[in-house]
């Protein structure tokens, strides 16, 4: 009786059996069994409604679709702009338009990658629906930016995001074949299309096409090659079993130690002959006094984490001392 009377009361959209559970657990006196059941209908509703709202907010609203969780990736592209900007001295709306397009642009990367995941198999279609509206917002960002740029005179700067987007699709190709992870040389032209947002911040910062921007482009880019052969030198460390001797690690850190060797004294050179800062070879030795601590000191048995970290804190050192030195120019 008490199950009939559950069913057919409007108030209530309890599932069936939910009235013969209610019934065994209140078993008290019939008015204050009825006074409860309201309650728990009222509260059971209200339940399923905010439920259902969140549920719908969440088909898009998914943090994991919508950023990209891979963090340490986050310097190589905020390294240029505050390098290209503080190297300008100056600031524009068309400045704010660039950083606005570089973000977008990055975090394009995020919700495409889901989506290719998705249609190869990789991830739940469940993921398009968010994927697709973040693909959507981040591109029209990106499209009236460009407008916006190309009316102030700055429509060159679309060339600069042809090499970005060439690597890009290469990269969402590895996606689709799940062969995306340790590509080191992916990483690295990914950073060189991401170190070109310091000649767009530069142009736009001074209204020209100045010269020094192609120069902070390849900085930049050095930089960044250095950082991403040293971080997969360190996880390669993380599997070794035992400390190897003095010959061991310097051949296990052969890469890493060349690359930055070569920045140095790269830098040596041009700052030596005037067409650079004279004291640009301090950011640069940063990186390479990790490099040789690195190679000396093997990462075994430490977290990537740990490993991330460190490197995010030499990389912000560096844009420091590099924004310091190439402004008292």
């Amino acid at each position: 009786m008490q199950d009939g009377w559950i069913s057919a009361n409007p108030a209530c959209n309890l599932p069936p059996g939910a009235g013969y559970y209610y019934y065994r657990y209140y078993s008290r006196s019939r008015r204050t069994k009825v006074n409860q059941f309201e309650t728990l209908c009222v509260h059971y509703s209200t339940s399923i409604m905010t439920m259902e709202s969140k549920n719908k907010t969440n088909k898009y609203f998914r943090r994991h679709i919508a950023i990209p969780s891979d963090h340490g990736a986050w310097v190589f592209l905020l390294s240029p702009l505050l390098i290209g900007i503080f190297a300008a001295g100056n600031w524009t709306s068309a400045s704010t338009l660039v950083i606005i397009a570089a973000l977008a642009a990055f975090l394009l990367r995020q919700p495409l990658t889901i989506a290719v995941k998705a249609y190869s198999g990789r991830r739940s279609r469940g993921d398009l629906s968010a994927a697709w509206f973040w693909m959507i917002i981040y591109g029209l960002v990106i499209a009236a930016v460009l407008v916006f740029l190309t009316l102030d005179g700055f429509g060159y700067l679309f060339w600069l995001g042809i090499p970005g987007a060439i690597v890009f699709i290469w990269y969402l190709w590895l996606v689709s074949k799940r062969s995306e992870r340790r590509q080191m040389v992916m990483d690295i032209l990914a950073s060189g299309s991401m170190a070109l947002a310091a000649p767009a911040a530069l142009w736009t910062s001074l209204g020209n096409a100045h010269p020094d921007g192609w120069w902070l482009w390849l900085l930049t880019w050095l930089q960044s090659a250095a950082s991403i052969v040293y971080a997969f030198m360190r996880l390669e460390q993380r599997n070794l079993t035992h400390l190897g001797g003095l010959s061991t690690r310097l051949r296990q850190g052969r890469q890493a130690l060349l690359l930055s060797s070569f920045n140095l004294a790269f830098l040596a050179a041009f700052s030596s002959s005037g067409k650079l800062p004279a004291l640009l070879y301090l950011p640069f030795g940063l990186q390479w006094l990790e490099t040789i601590w690195g190679t000396m000191r093997p990462a075994i048995g430490i977290q990537p984490v740990r490993i991330g970290m460190r490197q995010l804190a030499v990389s912000t050192l560096f844009t420091i001392l590099f924004i310091v030195v190439w402004t008292a120019k």
